[in-house]
């Protein structure tokens, strides 16, 4: 059973609201597999072409205890990595390019105090 963290579906929502206005166009929310989770799946116009983006959301109420990307250790990157290659061996159709991103949303009340996109956090 997922246990539904209000917090983190307002982070979500804010991350994919700021991602569309950087010209990110969504595939799909909260993927799951049995080892991981994506929160958001996305393409992104580049200079280069599109490039298929998994992005990872972390949402905090203050950042007293450090960044929300601070949060994002080897082993969950490492779970990130895996289940973003399991989703394009099944999505075969979708760009070539592959990145890895997180959103760090800090809240104040439920408004976004700051939001910030870090692009390709694994070198992947």
């Amino acid at each position: 059973m997922r246990i539904v963290n209000p917090t983190a579906i307002l982070g979500e929502n804010i991350a994919c609201d700021y991602i569309k206005k950087l010209g990110f166009k969504i595939i799909e929310r909260n993927f799951r597999k049995g080892y991981g989770e994506i929160d958001i799946i996305a393409t992104e116009k580049t200079k280069d072409g599109d490039v298929l983006t998994f992005i990872e959301v972390k949402t905090r109420t203050s950042s007293l205890f450090g960044s929300p990307l601070e949060s994002i250790t080897p082993w969950k990157l490492r779970f990130l990595i895996r289940t973003a290659q399991y989703y394009k061996m099944t999505h075969p159709k979708l760009p070539e390019s592959l990145r890895i991103d997180a959103v760090s949303v800090i809240l104040n009340g439920n408004k976004a105090e700051n939001i910030e996109l870090t692009r390709n956090i694994s070198g992947f």
